[in-house]
């Protein structure tokens, strides 16, 4: 005999809806959000990312003491969430937190500690669920790897100079020749207008991507010019600073040398650090192979004294000198530099002198009748 009566359909009916109501409504909050998702939310976008490898390897040891430490992700990152909050290296019992630089190019983000390394230490690094994916997805869980370091330096990197590399003189609030500079390479000025370009005679191209001038063998590029100048300039003063910050955050080598006087130096590759500014009153020598790199940290302003020389001995390229300022630069007349000079200020380039390399300011360039050329 059949017990159930149709009666009891619409009962049972409103069992199950109530069911599947809770099931559904466990997953979400008040104001609808996924409760269960983590760092994401209804506004995150695209797979949850995830690390494909690391430098140093995982259980990697003798590991040099000049290392930056990577990571490289499955996809494009937010470089705003990755900061030395979410990407941390520490050491020790309890574990004490490094003090460092997080740059981020590409899919990679690397962590450069403030100071070396200590030989023969254990260190783990870190990367939480606050670094998320250019859709604001968040690693699943934090991710974790050790490495134990040896006792020797590995070899300098160079600075990654990005699109910024593409320009002789790359600027943000002006750029401006008293003639005849001689510029060979190209030009770039953002978020400054044209306008701010002065002493070059410019004359627009028929496209207005571009302008040229008597004194430049290459192209100058203006924030205001038509598509795609802009975002290609965004994107290289994005660069310039990205590198600035990269060459900043190098542990050095060796630190006040010369007590910010290295005038009449010969100096081996390696990373110099000085709190002060830096003075180059006489001829200073980079003696070194192709394939070595000189960086120089300086907090204060870089002075280069009239008729001066930066000098490259032993095969030593000026794609690998980097000169990070956080003040101004002064080249004086007839003085002359080699390699990159970042800096957060301004850059002048006195009457006669010249520089092999590019000039990359945060703020101003002034060249007056000096030469620069792109390497």
């Amino acid at each position: 005999m059949n017990i159930t009566s149709r009666s009891a359909y619409p009962l049972m009916g409103a069992v199950l809806a109530a069911l599947l109501t809770g099931c559904t409504s466990s997953n979400t909050d008040d104001s609808g959000s996924d409760t269960d998702s983590g760092t994401d939310t209804d506004t995150a976008d695209g797979p949850v990312p995830t690390v494909l490898s690391t430098v140093p390897l995982d259980e990697g040891v003798d590991q040099r003491l000049n290392v930056g430490v990577q990571a490289t992700f499955s996809g494009e990152m937010d470089p705003l969430s990755l900061t030395s909050t979410s990407f941390v290296v520490q050491s020790g019992t309890p574990a004490v937190n490094l003090e460092g630089t997080v740059i981020y190019a590409g899919t990679t983000a690397t962590f450069w500690p403030s100071e070396l390394l200590e030989p023969a230490t254990v260190y783990t690094a870190v990367l939480s669920t606050d670094a998320l994916s250019v859709g604001g997805r968040g690693l699943a869980e934090d991710y974790m790897w050790t490495f134990t370091t040896g006792t020797e330096l590995a070899p300098g990197l160079p600075v990654n100079l990005g699109t910024a590399g593409d320009y002789a003189i790359l600027a943000k609030s002006g750029v401006s020749s008293v003639p005849a500079s001689a510029i060979i390479g190209d030009v770039g000025l953002s978020p400054a207008a044209a306008t701010y370009i002065t002493g070059f005679s410019l004359s627009a191209d028929a496209t207005n991507v571009f302008s040229t001038s008597p004194q430049v063998i290459g192209k100058i590029y203006a924030s205001d010019y038509a598509v795609p100048t802009p975002a290609n300039l965004t994107t290289a003063v994005g660069d310039m600073e990205r590198a600035y910050r990269d060459t900043a955050g190098r542990a050095p080598n060796v630190t006040e040398l010369g007590a910010g006087n290295i005038g009449g130096l010969t100096i081996e590759p390696g990373v110099y650090k000085w709190g002060t500014g830096l003075l180059i009153p006489t001829d200073v020598t980079l003696s070194g192979s192709g394939t070595e790199v000189w960086i120089f940290q300086v907090a204060q302003d870089l002075t280069v004294s009239s008729g001066t020389k930066v000098i490259l001995a032993g095969g030593a390229a000026p794609e690998n000198v980097f000169w990070q300022v956080a003040g101004a630069v002064e080249v004086g007349t007839t003085a002359h530099i080699e390699g990159a000079v970042l800096t957060q200020t301004a850059i002048n380039l006195r009457t006669g002198a010249s520089i092999n390399g590019r000039l990359l300011a945060q703020t101003a360039v002034d060249v007056d009748g000096a030469t620069v050329t792109i390497p």
